[in-house]
């Protein structure tokens, strides 16, 4: 339980500093989160619940990898509070799962998943697309399937090969190779009709959800609201009285442990955001959803307006459209370009 009273004891100086708050979702995500013993999350719950007001149809999410030791945990999660999971199945094949490094096969994913639409009344689960030698057909029907296990809400992220990792090391070294570029326009196309045509339209550039399933705790985000970020690696977001504040803990758990136990909190450090910084945060996150943004809370937050000739423009090539006087959002061939259409308007 030493990890549960650091945890604690952090939640503790934040609540100190944003008291009286209602917290309307909570998130156990990073790492493996399905590998704390369900009483550790209980002992996390209860002190939120004691710290703050906690909304009574808050969103309360674990993520777990669907292997049966820690699908064995999940009615103890039920119990301790968790109304909602999110899994990482990444692929309906067995063979590409070894190819991705997953720890589990399908047999113990689609398990994992009818145990889950069980226990939790929601339930969420993750595919990786645009795999070497994955065609927009064979795509088309693992998503199909992946519809047909009942889901209401899925995530589904185009594979990208990192600096640093195994998968960049072998990908230069021409072990495998990613479908080229039409390929992946297709299978990003694949993506958006089979969803929307089987009731789980993108409200987010990668998450699809039936209506009324949607992460509101990753809405949060999106939406540029306040969160709390605890825990090893955790990140967070601060409405203060005289600023707004990025907060970021120390990545390696012991270390972390270490920090909290010395001084409350695991933080490597806290920014104090600029306006500028604010407004650029709400550009990336904002127009990553369906709903888009208020360029009334964009002026406000960084105070300038956005270049009405780049706007424009952007409106023109079929990238951005104005969906009200002061509404703004991404079509969907722009969520396709979405990182040069944010540049583009966030710069001067």
């Amino acid at each position: 339980m030493r990890f549960a009273r650091a945890l604690e004891k952090e939640l503790s100086h934040y609540a100190s500093r944003v008291p009286s708050q209602t917290v309307t979702s909570i998130f156990f995500g990073g790492g493996t989160p399905s590998l704390m013993e369900p009483a550790t999350v209980g002992h996390v719950l209860d002190a939120i619940h004691r710290l703050w007001n906690v909304d009574r149809d808050a969103e309360i999410t674990l993520e777990a990898n669907p292997t049966s030791v820690e699908a064995k945990n999940f009615k103890g999660y039920r119990d301790a509070g968790i109304n909602r999971v999110s899994m990482g199945v990444q692929s309906l094949h067995d063979e590409q799962l070894r190819f991705l490094g997953r720890m589990h096969d399908v047999e113990q994913a689609k398990y994992a998943i009818k145990l889950a639409r069980d226990i939790f009344p929601r339930m969420s689960f993750d595919l990786i697309y645009a795999r070497p030698d994955q065609t927009p057909q064979s795509w088309s029907d693992e998503l199909n399937e992946a519809i047909d296990l009942a889901a209401d809400h899925l995530s589904l992220y185009q594979l990208t090969i990192e600096q640093d990792t195994m998968f960049h090391k072998l990908y230069h070294s021409g072990k495998f190779k990613l479908p080229d570029e039409d390929t992946s326009v297709a299978l990003y196309e694949v993506t958006h009709e089979t969803c929307e045509a089987r009731g789980l339209p993108a409200y987010e550039i990668s998450n699809h959800a039936r209506p009324g399933e949607e992460s509101r705790h990753n809405l949060t985000y999106w939406r540029y609201g306040d969160y709390v970020g605890v825990g090893a690696g955790a990140h967070g977001r601060l409405t203060l009285p005289n600023a707004r504040v990025a907060t970021s803990n120390e990545y390696n758990p012991e270390r972390w442990l270490e920090l909290v136990e010395e001084r409350e909190i695991g933080a490597r450090g806290e920014e104090i955001l600029s306006l500028e910084e604010q407004g650029d945060e709400f550009l990336v996150m904002g127009l990553r959803v369906k709903e888009g943004i208020s360029l009334e809370r964009y002026q406000s937050l960084s105070n300038r307006t956005l270049n009405g000739k780049r706007l424009a423009t952007m409106i023109e090539h079929g990238l951005i459209e104005q969906i009200s006087d002061d509404r703004i959002r991404a079509t969907r061939e722009g969520f396709f370009l979405l990182n040069s259409v944010v540049a583009e308007l966030a710069s001067k």
